[in-house]
Order: C-alpha cells, then structure tokens, then sequence
C-alpha cells in the first residue's frame, strides 16, 4: 500500500512537471539615445504576423521596427502634428492586413501605416464625445478586424471600425466592475473578449466585445497574481494573457480567466531583469514573448522552455519500485 500511495505522489508530481516549462531570457536590443536602435523610452511593443517587431520610442516621437532578433530595419514618425508626425505616442498594433495602427497620444487621435511607415491615414480629435479621445494611450485589434482604443483621459475604451467609424464604448471613473481608476493597456483574446489594465486598481478587468463585463482578476500587492500599477497586457493565442507588472518588475501570466500560472523577472538592468516593464506581446510563430522596458530603454525577448522532466525519466521513477 505504501509503496502504491509513493508511486502515485511521484506520478502526480512528473506530469505537473510537464504539464509547465519556464520563459527564459533569449535576446535584447536597445539603449538609450536618439540614434538607430536607440529609445528615449520604449513604452509599447507590437509583434506582426511576419515576426517584424514594432516598438514605441515615446520620447523621440516615433517608431522603429527590427527583425524578430533585434535587427533594426526601419523608423517613422517624428514630432509634430502633421500627417505622419507624433506627440509622445503611447501605443502600436498590426492589423490583419499587416498596417500598423499607432496612439498618438498628445494629439488626440489614431494613425494608420504602411507596415513600412507610409502615412494611410487617421482618425479622431480631442474631446469626450463619440470618436474624440483624451490622451488614447492604446489599440488592439479585434479577430473581425475592429479597433479598440485604451481613452485613458475619458476613463473608456471605444471600439471603432479600421477606418474609424465609432461602434460603441464602455467604462466611467470608478473602482466598481465596469469601471476604471485608469486605463493603460488593452488586448483582445482570440474568442474576441477584451482585456483591460486598471492601473490604479491594481487590476484586470475583461468583457465581451461590446463591453459586457465578464470577470476580473487582481488586487494591490507582490504575491502571486497581485500587480503593483501594471501597465502593458497581451493575449497568445492559446488565450495566455500575459501582464507587465510594471512597479514589481516582473511578467506573470494567467489562464484566460485569471489563474495564476507563473511569473518571471525581478528589478535590475541585467539580462532577463526589468526595470519598468510597460508592454509586453507574444510571437506564437516562434514561441516568444516581447517585452518593452521604460527605464531601462530597450526591449528583451524570452522564449518558452519545456519542463526540464522527460517522459523517460518517468521510466526511471517506476523502476525504482519495482
């Protein structure tokens, strides 16, 4: 009997040991400066389907876009608000034509791009009614292709067409379900449910499409699942929501209805440490996870590893108790 109850707890064991891995540090680029490859803070990071990454540069009002490794290949923007020109953009997405979707913060409105940065477009004006922004801090696509908009000043997320025709909003200033204390990122998972960071909260709140409230998860704190003001949220496409605890240094990601299922990361400016992280996104492609830090101006990438107990080593637990 004992013998049958130490092979069951071993059993249990080995399979939870495979049913998770570990994120490990694999890669970074940047610093600070105003050169190529150099940000005057990196605040968000968007992944398109090809494996081009896209990073916010928030203080030279514009964007850069690498090769999945780093390499640079190109910029856009800078300051002002003429077409093409930003004030302080705080967020980017690739639609699923491959444009690039940017919220350019100070001006009130969203721009669209070429993948390669040529000016398409934009939308939106400084106000509170329907289509007008307050200082929109973040855009997420929609699996049918609709825009959603992190309008941080107006405490809401609006959702509109590709060319910016208004569909609807939801949200108020407040801390009760529905509510926001503020606003700073959005996500959409791929079933269309929407993912919102409350700042101030300390939490995540999640609705349908059209801002059905659906559920939360979060509370002020430093253990597992708690946040210090996150700031940044991507969706796998498995449904793993992935959260920039920004204030505790550190990425935690949950099942799609907040369950706790790990985290990474502590302060400092080493290699697979944060300092500020405000954005993070997955390549499912390649199994990677993007992560832009504030302070210490650059981006890291980490890539999934598999549980370090093989299947065989399951044969050598058995015949131990043979």
């Amino acid at each position: 009997m004992k013998r049958a109850v130490i092979f069951a707890a071993v059993t249990a064991l080995v399979a939870a040991s495979a049913a998770y891995g570990v994120w490990v540090y694999e890669g970074k680029w940047g610093e600070f400066g105003t050169g190529e490859g150099q940000f005057y803070g990196a605040c968000d990071v968007a992944v398109a389907p090809n494996g081009r990454v896209y990073v916010v540069d928030n203080g030279n009002d514009r964007i850069q876009y690498f090769s999945p490794t780093g390499s640079y290949r190109g910029k856009f923007g800078k300051y002002g608000s003429g077409n093409g020109e930003f004030r302080q953009p705080g967020g980017v997405a690739v639609a699923p034509n491959a444009n690039v979707y940017v919220a350019d913060t100070c001006n009130d409105r969203i721009q669209y791009f070429t993948a390669s940065g040529s000016f398409l477009g934009k939308w939106g004006s400084s106000g509170s009614g329907n289509g007008q922004f307050h200082w929109p801090l973040d855009v997420a696509f929609a699996p049918g292709g609709n825009v959603y908009v992190a309008d941080i000043g107006n405490c809401r997320i609006q959702y509109l067409t590709p060319a910016g025709s208004f569909l609807g909003k939801w949200g108020k200033v407040g801390s009760g379900d529905g509510e926001f204390q503020r606003i700073a990122g959005v996500a959409i998972h791929p079933n269309g449910h929407v993912y919102v960071v409350d700042v101030y909260s300390n939490r995540i709140q999640y609705f349908t499409r059209t801002g059905s409230f659906l559920g939360k998860f979060g509370s002020r704190g430093s253990g597992d699942g708690q946040f210090l003001q996150p700031c940044g949220i991507g969706v796998g496409d498995n449904g793993t929501v992935y959260v920039a605890d920004t204030t505790n240094c550190r990425i935690q990601y949950f099942t799609p209805s907040g369950s706790f299922l790990g985290k990474w990361g502590s302060m400092g400016s080493g290699s697979g440490y944060f300092n500020r992280p405000v954005a993070v996104d997955k390549n499912s492609a390649t199994n990677r996870v993007y992560v832009a830090e504030v302070e210490n101006c650059r981006v890291q990438y980490f890539r999934w590893s598999p549980p370090a107990v093989a299947p065989a080593s399951l044969g050598r637990v058995k015949a131990l108790f043979r």
